[in-house]
């Protein structure tokens, strides 16, 4: 007999960062069947049925869902308490016994100007993020599904008030010495990023610290920004900011493949600026995102290092002859994707290079394929996969099983807002990989040296397990690739 928990919390809120998290906490509970512990938007309370739990009858955006089925009673209890422990351990939302201001306008009037970080569900970001233009802030908007419309309205508002708008769906930047959403412990430095991608700029910020160059600031943008219909609006403003200050030494551009004549527009305008730019676009042609560093530390005048890897087990595997990429980041995949066809031709995925290569992420195909389990798609309703590793797990094993799979191919990404603690559940997935289909497992490894994951840990216990792993993503490439090659 299953037990169910369903609440919606009148006027109760939490970040969605911290939500994703204590989701993923509770479903790693034994007898655990079912869990959503989301703000009870219009999406996540459709999400029910598909759990096989009903709505509460009174629920509302401003709600926070708790919804939870398990096998008997004192699993939900066990996952009830562990709900309740991650909700406490968020930090106060104010000082003292005022109540803390409930909307965007009100927080800017008793805080004074500053930096808003937007992390509500795409429909209602846009009203957030006025009141903060408004009031002459800069904005964060880590939302996504914001219609494009309204990203090219809000960013020309943003233009008029002299600030930035980075994002919608901005999931990394530094400002000031902070990290926000997904982001590493990196010292300051002499390179500013302007990033229309969040795990391109994670590689890039994360070779820098290896080579021990840290960073002024990194400026997201957000994916659409140098599209047609984004224009490259906040890449500009970023670029501008970046010129004007000081400790600013040489720019980084990194995105995904833009607009040809976005792009080309950019760099007219880089060009008119005191301070050096670079461009690192992940495209066919372009250099990768480790040359891309490479680049900057000669602009720099400073010493490319070798970029740590950690050998894993010899053997040459099984009878398979493909390559199979499972990846927590979008622009890592396809970075991936773009180094495998020079070797191996077409590359199946749920974000193809190619409309003709596109493939269903849920079912395992024939070919060389790589999936994006960041993609929106695949993370309606549940955790972003650099927190929940459960997708990725479940895939790894279908992948070993088939017998035409030769070499797995992922990335772990590390810093705050990541798993605490990835390999401690994808080491023991890796080995019995390894074990059950012959495999070569590679890992593109993103962290830096003081991420509190403790990168040369996580390396450690990776290469343990058997696989291959890389700090550079390309580099972790190219090993897959000639790896497949060799047994093709």
């Amino acid at each position: 007999m299953t037990a169910e928990h369903v609440e919606a919390r009148a006027g109760a809120y939490a970040d969605s960062v911290t939500l994703m998290q204590i989701s993923a906490e509770v479903r790693k509970h034994e007898g655990v069947q079912a869990a959503l512990i989301a703000m009870a938007t219009e999406l996540n309370l459709g999400l029910l049925p598909g759990l096989g739990l009903a709505a509460p009858d009174r629920a509302g955006p401003n709600d926070l869902l708790i919804a939870l089925r398990a096998r008997d009673d004192a699993a939900l209890a066990a996952a009830l308490a562990t709900v309740e422990a991650g909700l406490l351990a968020r930090p106060a939302a104010g000082h003292g016994p005022a109540a803390a201001p409930r909307t965007t306008a009100a927080a800017v009037r008793a805080a004074g100007r500053g930096l808003v970080l937007v992390s509500v569900p795409g429909r209602h970001a846009l009203a957030e993020a006025v009141d903060a233009v408004e009031a002459g802030c800069d904005v964060m908007i880590f939302s996504d599904n914001v219609p494009v419309e309204q990203e090219v309205w809000l960013k020309d508002l943003a233009a008029q008030r002299d600030v930035i708008v980075m994002g919608p769906d901005c999931g990394t930047a530094v400002i000031g010495g902070i990290g926000l959403g997904f982001s590493h412990t990196l010292a300051a430095g002499p390179v500013g990023l302007v990033a229309a991608s969040g795990t391109g700029a994670q590689q890039v910020l994360c070779l820098l610290d290896l080579a021990g160059v840290g960073v002024s600031a990194a400026i997201g943008v957000g994916g659409r920004d140098l599209s047609a219909a984004v224009g490259g609006r906040s890449a500009r403003a970023a670029l501008a900011a970046l010129d004007q200050d000081a400790g600013t030494e040489l720019i980084v551009v990194v995105s995904k493949p833009p607009d040809s004549q976005v792009a080309a527009g950019l760099r007219g305008y880089a060009a008119t600026l005191a301070t050096p730019v670079q461009f690192a676009f992940v495209a066919a042609g372009q250099p990768d995102l480790t040359a891309a560093a490479e680049a900057a530390l000669g602009a720099l005048d400073l010493p490319v290092p070798v970029w740590p890897q950690w050998p894993g087990a010899a053997g040459s595997g099984g009878a398979g002859t493909y390559l199979r990429g499972l990846f927590s980041g979008g622009t890592l995949c396809e970075e991936a994707m773009v180094i495998a066809t020079g070797w191996l031709g077409a590359i199946r995925s749920n974000i193809p290079l190619q409309p003709d290569w596109r493939i269903d992420p849920n079912v395992v195909a024939s070919g060389h394929t790589m999936i994006d389990f960041g993609d929106d798609e695949l993370t309606v309703g549940r955790p972003h996969p650099m927190i929940d590793l459960s997708p990725r797990l479940d895939r790894l094993a279908a992948e070993a099983a088939d017998p035409d799979t030769a070499v797995i191919l992922l990335d772990v990404v590390l810093g705050h807002g990541a798993h605490p603690d990835p390999a401690a559940e994808i080491g023991p997935a890796i080995a019995a990989a390894r074990q059950l289909g012959q495999v070569q497992v590679v890992v593109s490894l993103i962290g830096a040296s003081a991420d509190p994951q403790g990168l040369l840990r996580q390396a450690g216990a990776l290469q343990a397990a058997g696989a291959h792993v890389f700090a550079s993503n390309a580099a972790a490439a190219r090993f897959a690739c000639e790896a497949v090659a060799v047994r093709a």
